[in-house]
């Protein structure tokens, strides 16, 4: 299970490309924010327009910490400072006084949307030399100067279902990988969560074996487990859970957690359209876009050439790029354009996995959210479903109480709640809201998809005649 995000002491940035053989430094995190929007935006402009820059800013940066997206690449790194990928940085450059004064406000405050907890990956653009339908930095200028706030600005560009996150805790935040290999012998809860992962990708991966106890005892099946999942993902067979290991099977089981997940992100399998509607390029938005980054993302599982994208209907820079990836592997002309052809080969290449999947994922539907949280005396079927996930989890965490599926939030759902939201270092609130209903709904699906086996699959443990 994943905790929420907290704000790192320091971040490490690549003054280059990813794979240049440049220079990192380390700097604390308010340092780096405050030395990024010197470099991006003007000291001059209107305070409104300064913060909510600054919001989008720590929320981009937020997001590669978060989801190690540089480090679970075997990068050593948490960002660059290379503009084709992330943010500017300039190493030593002097700062400005009142961007200094607003970081040091609001450096740990950050967007998500509502009822997600991961930072928003807030994409940004001049809006001048570049543009983009993510935030225009100049376009924030002209709003300011209409009266707008940082908030009403920020929804302007990235819609009206985000928050402001505000005084998020801050703490050291290493790695996640453990520092030393995990093998037989090891237990704990770096042990539980990989047995958790291994098994719900073994259901997109069916020759590896199921983990029939996850008890966070790494024993002869959960060896068997990683040894098969390394052989398929071309990894040193030797069972052991190292750095390499470790961030693959982070990497993979996000991946087809996502694609499991199709209602969390706003798309339904009936949504996704196998026929060419119109073209899209760079600064569409909308839902042909979501459909295609979502096809981007299931084929970027099965085919490291192509990079996985965030499903946010926005064509930025990060979706052309994978555009460009599948077109050079399909052997079609990289415009960084979807025309007719390149739809029909994403939608064909998708389709071409999707046949590969169990019946039961077809079948998956995630539980939406309620629209108000979920309180003491709460009844109905939507406490039903938290209580059925619950009482599910429960049976893997031994910390988290049983509870009872009557359709009531009584103090027993509220227990088992708040314990479920402790142990992923969010702080139990006495309530189910979206961003709670949101970790119980992934946690469960994660668990209970592990549990389920493809037919003829090994199931972890010796079948008696």
């Amino acid at each position: 299970m994943v905790g929420r995000p907290f704000i790192p002491e320091t971040i490490t940035v690549h003054l280059g490309t990813p794979d240049s053989n440049a220079e990192n430094v380390t700097v604390s995190f308010p340092d780096y924010i405050k030395n990024v929007a010197s470099s991006e935006i003007f000291p001059t402009w209107p305070e409104s327009a300064i913060r909510a820059n600054i919001y989008a800013q720590i929320s981009y940066a937020l997001n590669r910490v978060y989801t190690e997206w540089y480090r679970s690449r075997g990068y050593d790194f948490d960002i660059t400072n290379s503009t084709a990928f992330d943010q500017s940085f300039v190493n030593g450059r002097d700062i400005f006084e009142n961007i200094s004064r607003i970081v040091d406000e609001i450096f740990n405050d950050y967007i998500r949307r509502q009822g997600n907890i991961e930072p928003l990956f807030a994409a940004f653009c001049d809006g001048k030399e570049v543009t983009c339908d993510g935030l225009s930095q100049w376009g924030t200028v002209e709003l300011a100067n209409q009266g707008l706030g940082p908030y009403d600005i920020l929804t302007r560009y990235y819609g009206n279902d985000i928050e402001i996150v505000q005084d998020a805790p801050i703490q050291n935040i290493a790695e996640s990988y453990p520092g030393a290999p995990l093998r037989v012998g090891s237990s704990g809860q770096n042990v539980r969560t990989i047995q958790t992962q291994l098994n719900r990708i073994s259901r997109d991966y069916p020759l590896i074996p199921k983990i029939t106890n996850v008890d966070g005892v790494f024993g002869e099946r959960t060896e068997d487990a990683v040894r098969q999942f390394q052989e398929i993902f071309n990894l040193t067979p030797d069972g052991i859970i190292g750095k390499a290991t470790w961030y693959k099977i982070k990497s993979i089981f996000v991946a087809v957690s996502r694609l499991g997940a199709l209602n969390s992100e706003g798309i339904k399998l009936a949504d996704v359209s196998k026929n060419f509607v119109t073209e899209l390029r760079p600064g569409d938005r909308g839902d042909a876009v979501r459909v295609i980054q979502y096809y981007l993302s299931v084929i970027a599982v099965y085919n490291n050439a192509v990079p996985s994208v965030n499903i946010d209907g926005i064509y930025g820079s990060a979706t052309e790029n994978s555009v460009r990836s599948f077109q050079r592997f399909a052997g079609l002309e990289e415009t960084g354009i979807v025309d007719e052809q390149t739809w029909n080969a994403l939608s064909d290449t998708y389709l071409g996995i999707l046949e590969s999947y169990p019946p039961q994922f077809l079948a998956e539907e995630y539980a939406p959210y309620p629209g108000t949280p979920l309180v003491l005396g709460s009844t109905g079927e939507s406490v039903r479903v938290v209580q059925d996930r619950l009482s599910f989890i429960s049976e893997i965490y031994e910390n988290i109480p049983n509870v009872q599926v009557t359709g009531t939030f009584d103090e027993q759902t509220q227990s088992a709640a708040d314990a479920f939201a402790e142990d992923l270092g969010v702080a139990p609130k006495g309530f189910v809201g979206p961003v709670l209903w949101r970790l119980i709904e992934d946690t469960y699906f994660n668990l209970k998809n592990g549990d389920l086996k493809t037919p003829g699959q090994y199931p972890g443990y010796s079948v008696n005649q």
